[in-house]
C-alpha cells in the first residue's frame, strides 16, 4: 500500500493490541450502542503507526541535566514516536554491565511517555558482561572505533573487537538454539552497532575554531570509509553476527556497503535527519548548534545519501538525539571545535523527513517504512511495533500532513540571536530539556496532533495539562 486509504482500527484497551482493521470509514453510529467503546474520528488526517527511534541518548542517570527519561520521551511522543531505544552513553554509568542497566531501568520507571528499550555498550574489558546483558534484555551493543567524547565510554581496539565479535557470534548460536526449544522466533539474534569513524580527528594549527569548514575538514569522509572497510573485513570471519553502521554521513561509503551486501554480508545501515535535511553550505560560522559527529556534509553528499536510502543501501532514519547543557554548546563564543557534538531532534523527525522528502518525490509509505517498520525490526521489536497490524501493539499517530509551522525558540543571555522571528518566536515545538536545535527558524510541514500508545493517549497538541506517562521498559 503506497498511499493512505480509509480504514477503521480497533484496539483492545485491556491488552493494548490491535484486534481488527476494516478497510473503509465507519462512523461512530456503527457502535453507539456499546458504552465501552471509545470512538476516535481522525477525519481527513492520516493515521500512522507509532514511530520507532532506534538511536536516542536520554542520559539518565548521571547527566539528567542534559536530558532525562521524562523530558526525552515526552518530546518523542510529540513527534509521533512511541518507542525509543536508548544508547548506552552518555549516562553515568554507561550501560556496560547488568547492574548499570538496572540503575537505568530504576531511573526510568514511571517516567516514560513512550516505551523504551536499551542498547548495551561494548568497551575495553567488558566482554564478560555481554552474555549477561543479552539475558537481561539488551537489544544489542554499541562500540566506538574513535574516541567517544566521554571518558567512561572508551573506544575499542581491533584485538578487543575481534574477541567481542567472536563472543557475540557464539551468543547468536545460543539464542537461536534457545529460541528453537522455546518456540520464540523473535529472540534469535543480536547486533553490534558501530560508530564508524576510524582514526583521529585532527585540527590544523592556528585554525579558526568558529569556522564550520574547520570542523568539517577535521573529520573527513575517509574516517568513515576506513572504519566500514575494517568492519566488513571482520564480518567475513564472523558471518552470523549482524553488524550495523550508526549515523552514516559519508556517501563515499555507499559503494563499500553495496559490495558488502552483494557478497552476502549481514550489514545494516542508518542515517539521520540532519544528514538528509541540512547541508554544510547552509551552516553559518560561529553556530555550534549544527555540530555533530560525524559532521553534516555538502549538498552533493546529501543527494547521494537520499539515493542510498531510496535504493535500500541505507535501511532507515533515526534522530541520534544527543543533547547537552547550554554551556557545553559554547553558543556565546561560537566555538564549533570546542562545543559538544550532538544535535537535538526529538519531536521534529517526521516533519523534517516529510518536508524534505516532498521535494524529492518521497511518499508517506516510504517514510513509515524508514521511521517505523525497519527500525522496529532492527531493534528486535518487529513482533510488537512498526506496523498497523492485527496482533501488534495499538500504537498510532494522528497526523496532519498539510499543516506548516515555524520551529521557534526564545532564549536569553547570549550575545548571538538564534533567530529573528519577531512576536512569533515560541518554544512550542521543542519539547526536549535543553532547547538548542539547528532547526530553529525552519518552516516544516506535517504536524502530529495526537499520539497513542497501546490505545492510550500519551500526547495531545491541544492538551493544557501533562498526560500520564504509561510507557513500558521493553
Amino acid at each position: 500500500m503506497t498511499s493512505p486509504v480509509p480504514a477503521t482500527l480497533t484496539v483492545d484497551l485491556s491488552t493494548g493490541k490491535i484486534t481488527d482493521i476494516v478497510l473503509g470509514y465507519q462512523s461512530s453510529d456503527a457502535r453507539s450502542d456499546d458504552p465501552t467503546v471509545q470512538w476516535i474520528d481522525a477525519g481527513d488526517k492520516f493515521v500512522l503507526p507509532g514511530l520507532v527511534d532506534a538511536h536516542v541518548h536520554l542520559n539518565e542517570p548521571g547527566r539528567t541535566d542534559w536530558e532525562g527519561f521524562r523530558t526525552g520521551t515526552r518530546a518523542a511522543t510529540s513527534g509521533g514516536v512511541t518507542v525509543v531505544v536508548d544508547m548506552p552513553l552518555n549516562s553515568i554509568p554507561p550501560t556496560t554491565a547488568v547492574e548499570h542497566l538496572e540503575l537505568k531501568r530504576k531511573a526510568a520507571r514511571d517516567q516514560c511517555y513512550s516505551d523504551v528499550a536499551f542498547w548495551g555498550g561494548l568497551i575495553p574489558g567488558n566482554q564478560g558482561n555481554l552474555e549477561p546483558l543479552l539475558a537481561a534484555g539488551i537489544k544489542g551493543f554499541k562500540c566506538f572505533l574513535i574516541e567517544s567524547g566521554v571518558d567512561e565510554f572508551p573506544c575499542v581496539s581491533g584485538h578487543e573487537l575481534e574477541l567481542s565479535m567472536s563472543k557475540l557470534q557464539a551468543c547468536v548460536g545460543i539464542l537461536r538454539f534457545t529460541a528453537l526449544i522455546l518456540g520464540d522466533r523473535q529472540n534469535t539474534s543480536t547486533v553490534l552497532l558501530f560508530h564508524a569513524e576510524l582514526g583521529s580527528a585532527g585540527t590544523p594549527e592556528n585554525s579558526d575554531v568558529r569556522l564550520y569548514s574547520t570542523f568539517l575538514n577535521s573529520r573527513p569522509q575517509k574516517l568513515e570509509t576506513d572504519a566500514i572497510s575494517l568492519i566488513t573485513s571482520l564480518q567475513e570471519k564472523y558471518p552470523a553476527l549482524r553488524c550495523h553502521i550508526v549515523h552514516l554521513s559519508a556517501s563515499s561509503a555507499l559503494p563499500l556497503i553495496r559490495s558488502a551486501r552483494d557478497a552476502g554480508l549481514n550489514l545494516t545501515v542508518e542515517t539521520c535527519f540532519h544528514y538528509l535535511c541540512l547541508s554544510a553550505a547552509e551552516i553559518p560560522d560561529g553556530h555550534p548548534e549544527f555540530k555533530c559527529c560525524p559532521p553534516v556534509r555538502d549538498a552533493a553528499n546529501q543527494d547521494l545519501l537520499w539515493d542510498g536510502l531510496k535504493e535500500g543501501l541505507i535501511d532507515f532514519v533515526v534522530s541520534d538525539h544527543s543533547p547537552c547543557i547550554v554551556e557545553l554548546k559554547r553558543l556565546g563564543e561560537g566555538d564549533i571545535m570546542g562545543a559538544w557534538g550532538g544535535i537535538s531532534t526529538l519531536g521534529l523527525g517526521l516533519s523534517l523527513l516529510w518536508t524534505e522528502g516532498q521535494r524529492r518525490g518521497i511518499s508517506i509509505a516510504q517514510i513509515v517504512e524508514w521511521m517505523s517498520l525497519k527500525p522496529a525490526e532492527h531493534a528486535g521489536l518487529g513482533n510488537l511495533k512498526g506496523q498497523l497490524k492485527v496482533g501488534l501493539d495499538g500504537d498510532f499517530v494522528i497526523w496532519d500532513p498539510h499543516t506548516e509551522f515555524m520551529v521557534g525558540l526564545l532564549m536569553t543571555g547570549f550575545t548571538t540571536l538564534l533567530i529573528d522571528c519577531s512576536s512569533q518566536v515560541t518554544s512550542d515545538h521543542l519539547n526536549f530539556k535543553n532547547k538548542i536545535s539547528p532547526y530553529v527558524g525552519m518552516t516544516l510541514r506535517g504536524e502530529v496532533e495526537q499520539t497513542y500508545l497501546r490505545g492510550t493517549l500519551v500526547y495531545d497538541i491541544a492538551a493544557h495539562e501533562e498526560l500520564t506517562p504509561v510507557g513500558q521498559l521493553l
